[in-house]
């Protein structure tokens, strides 16, 4: 379990982080959002021990971290770094030796990992002679091939493509099912919706969210509704209660609520004549809850 307790970090007069304080128990996995200078690396790096805190601390199973239990530490930073010269195995096991493994443990899982995440490349071959998207495949498997128990991800998935996506979110749900703790950050708020158990929102060094993402959601009430029916969008704007009303696919209408009470009235109208292919009413998404919170800043 990992515990980060008023954790807050200045550098000069700028305050980077202000009093954050979270856990993450085994097996779950944790999303820390927000804008570019939210803080989101500044906490990574203090929980590496990369930098000092002015107030707080972090705790590893109800202890301090040791220099040995870093080992136990996967950890993706944002700017990737590989050596080019060097074939794929041999930077592997460099790695995994780095956090304490042989290469005896090391060599045998090699060829699974490629394969899990589908590397287009032979372990033999140097890596600058793969792709750059094999070349980044490559660096995930550095960071999660000794099976970490807290694993540290800034921005795992910058720069892949959606199928590429899907198997970096595979690799990490395999080590959330065995246990470890993850934690990373994102600018892609479907990932994040998708696959974390609870998240934090930073703005500007504070915490402005935090939860579990279907709570947070459910917090600011069910605004949206999507409706393939009858009705026209002009009919539909006239519902008062009704902010927006835009079409989508040439198909259905994506409705925003001021008061989530007007989805009844919108479904009663729409539904009068009997059957209709689609009504879903939801909170605002991630994303849209992103953009309210971090807009605060700016009013």
């Amino acid at each position: 379990m990992l515990e980060v307790k008023n954790l807050s970090k200045s550098f000069g007069d700028y305050k980077a982080l202000d009093d954050l304080t979270f856990s993450i128990n085994e097996g779950q996995i944790m999303g820390l959002i927000g804008q570019n200078g939210a803080g989101k690396t500044t906490t990574f790096r203090l929980i590496l021990d990369f930098l000092q805190a002015d107030q707080g601390e972090i705790l590893w199973k109800g202890h301090s971290l040791s220099a040995k239990e870093y080992n136990i530490i996967g950890y993706l930073p944002e700017e990737r770094g590989l050596y080019p010269r060097i074939t794929v195995q041999d930077q592997l096991i460099y790695f995994a030796r780095l956090r304490g493994r042989s290469k005896k443990e090391i060599v045998p899982k090699i060829d699974e990992w490629m394969d899990k995440f589908q590397v287009k490349g032979k372990k033999t071959d140097k890596v600058k002679t793969l792709s750059k998207g094999n070349q980044q495949k490559i660096q995930l498997i550095a960071t999660l091939i000794h099976e970490p128990e807290l694993i540290i991800l800034d921005e795992p998935f910058s720069g892949l493509d959606p199928v590429n996506v899907e198997l970096l979110k595979d690799g990490i749900m395999e080590l959330k099912e065995k246990g470890s703790c993850v934690i990373f950050s994102s600018h892609n708020m479907d990932n994040v919706e998708k696959i974390c158990d609870h998240l934090i929102m930073l703005n500007n060094g504070k915490t402005v969210l935090q939860g579990e993402v279907h709570e947070i959601r459910e917090k600011f009430g069910r605004t949206k509704v999507f409706l393939e029916a009858g009705l026209t969008k002009d009919e539909v704007a006239q519902i008062p209660d009704v902010s927006s009303v835009t079409v989508q696919d040439h198909r259905y209408l994506e409705i925003t609520l001021e008061n989530p009470e007007a989805g009844k009235t919108i479904f009663e109208q729409a539904t009068a004549q009997g059957y209709i292919p689609m009504f879903n009413q939801q909170p605002p998404t991630l994303e849209e809850i992103f953009k309210m919170k971090a807009g605060e800043d700016h009013e």
